[in-house]
């Protein structure tokens, strides 16, 4: 089979690698790809986004699976696209990826569908949100309603807080349209876990649990960002704990998109915060999770390419039980200076050998660019360093004692990835 994999981050480095070990795969291409992924894959320039260009690209190489890993190619309708051309993409079509494309669509949803998730409202206007937020006090979320690449969401613990985030967003429109609307909900406590699933609208297969670390800074401090690092599997996912969460949010939310006429195939992603009160649904993504992917697809046994064939043709049921590895993984994520905000571009990345050559290591590139035989930094995310480990602690040594070995200027990580599993 000739496949085609749409993105340049960590995610995508993470499919390519999996892919690239199926039976299935003859040729291999990656559009725009990364410095990484140019190790493995074809890398062609085609931005993920441009969809008629990705269209054009996948009936000329006679592309038999297009596999999406980007939210906005998927809000864009890149699915509806290569669907009416007949080539076969998993990942959900337009209507179905406003669960992420829109966070007011998402709520509103989740309400109708009874789906746990915190108590929100959504305003346009700044003054009523203000009011409300005066009101109800903090702790409160104050989220985005459209995409704004995992950065418009803000945890406010004071009603300062929320109401300067309230300003930013809807006055001063740091996310532009994105953040035309907004909704502020109440915040919840506990864990926080990601399950992701595939699914063809019908059948469901669950993926292994995974917990990411959003906060900049260790202890979870600092900005959020789009995660520093992630480990799989998460022990406060236990088989209750899943069997909660597939009855009330997964189950629930495939029966109501199916009910509101939306048929969904593809991942489906959902940020759950486990309370006192049991698992509430913090977001739903409808793509696989980064950095979560880094973390789970090392532990996968079973052929990636047969699944997302099975779900993107209505066929699931015929896959049986997904087969994991049951060493635990921890990725931890490499950042440029100065992210989340701007950051510098260009440093020479070295030691790149010597990690990817540690045993049950995995270095998956992010923001990277090969120019020669050198690889340089080009995004905020620069690299995901995986290690498998038969516990969590020999995970988190694995995955460190490869960070150590890598170096460029500014470089910026968590140490404490994957300390919560202790």
């Amino acid at each position: 089979m000739r496949i085609l994999v749409v993105g340049s981050g960590g995610r995508e480095h993470a499919l390519v690698w999996k892919i690239a070990q199926s039976k299935l795969c003859t040729k291999l291409f990656c559009a725009p790809g990364n410095g990484g992924i140019s190790q493995i894959a074809e890398c062609v320039e085609i931005k993920a986004d441009d969809v008629s260009g990705l269209l054009e690209f996948a009936r000329k190489e006679k592309i038999d699976l297009t596999v999406v890993g980007p939210e906005k190619a998927l809000s864009l309708g890149i699915v509806d696209e290569f669907t009416k051309a007949g080539l076969k993409i998993f990942g959900p079509d337009k209507k179905a990826a406003n669960l992420e494309a829109s966070k007011v669509f998402a709520k509103s949803f989740m309400a109708k569908h009874k789906v746990p998730t915190a108590n929100f409202k959504i305003f346009d206007n700044p003054q009523a949100a203000h009011k409300y937020i005066e009101e109800h006090g903090a702790p409160c979320v104050i989220k985005a309603d459209g995409l704004a690449a995992g950065k418009g969401v803000v945890v406010a613990k004071s009603t300062e807080e929320a109401k300067t985030a309230v300003t930013s967003m809807l006055q001063d429109k740091v996310f532009g349209e994105a953040g035309s609307k907004i909704i502020v909900e109440d915040c919840l406590f506990g864990s926080e876990v990601s399950i992701l699933v595939i699914t063809d609208s019908r059948e469901v297969l669950a993926l292994a649990s995974a917990q990411d670390h959003k906060r900049i800074f260790d202890h979870d401090q600092g900005a959020n960002t789009g995660g520093m690092g992630a480990y799989s599997p998460a022990p406060v996912a236990t088989f209750a704990v899943l069997k909660e969460v597939m009855d009330k949010i997964i189950y629930r939310t495939i029966d109501g998109l199916a009910k509101d006429g939306i048929k969904y195939q593809g991942v489906l992603y959902a940020g759950i915060m486990l309370t006192k009160q049991g698992p509430q649904a913090l977001e739903f993504n409808v793509r696989f999770g980064d950095p979560e992917t880094q973390a789970i697809l090392p532990r996968l046994k079973t052929d990636l390419v047969e699944v997302m064939l099975a779900a993107s043709s209505g066929k699931l049921s015929k896959i049986g039980a997904l087969e994991w590895d049951r060493r635990v993984c921890v990725c931890v994520v490499c950042a440029a200076a100065g992210y989340p905000g701007e950051y510098v571009q260009g440093q020479e990345i070295l030691g790149l050998e010597q990690a990817s050559h540690l045993p049950a290591v995995v270095v998956f590139h992010a923001g990277t660019k090969r120019t020669k035989d050198k690889f340089l930094t080009s995004g905020g995310r620069v690299l995901g360093v995986s290690g498998l480990g038969n516990t969590v602690q020999e995970a988190i040594d694995k995955a460190y004692r490869a960070v150590e070995k890598i170096k460029f200027e500014g470089m910026q990580y968590r140490k404490d990835i994957a300390r919560k599993a202790l």
